[in-house]
């Protein structure tokens, strides 16, 4: 049992992660960021909720470049095959539910 305060968590470094849960190959990892990600494609779905901050979400459809802003709350699923990238707006900790080991 744990309780997460997920508000005072800060990694040392931009997409530092704090491990929740690994379930039969799902992780469950909260992450701190002030810097961009990079692009990429999920080997698997993911499931990406903002908790504190806000962050824009860059995604391909068909080739085309799209973005939408996350609030707190706000969740982004990405199928398999998705290419995403998120930009923190200022700090941001999310919540990101996918396969063990994906990018």
């Amino acid at each position: 049992m744990e309780v997460i305060r997920s508000k005072a968590f800060r990694a040392d470094r931009a997409w530092g992660a704090k491990d929740i849960a690994n379930m039969n190959g799902i992780t469950t990892r909260l992450h701190w960021t002030d810097q961009p990600y990079k692009w990429h494609v999920n080997d698997g779905e993911e499931v990406f909720v903002v908790l504190d901050g806000r962050v824009e979400m860059f995604y391909r459809v068909s080739g085309k470049e799209e973005s939408t802003v996350l609030e707190p709350g706000d969740i982004f699923f990405a199928s398999t095959g998705t290419e995403h990238v998120a930009h923190p707006i200022g700090e941001a900790r999310i919540l990101v539910v996918e396969n063990e080991g994906s990018v």
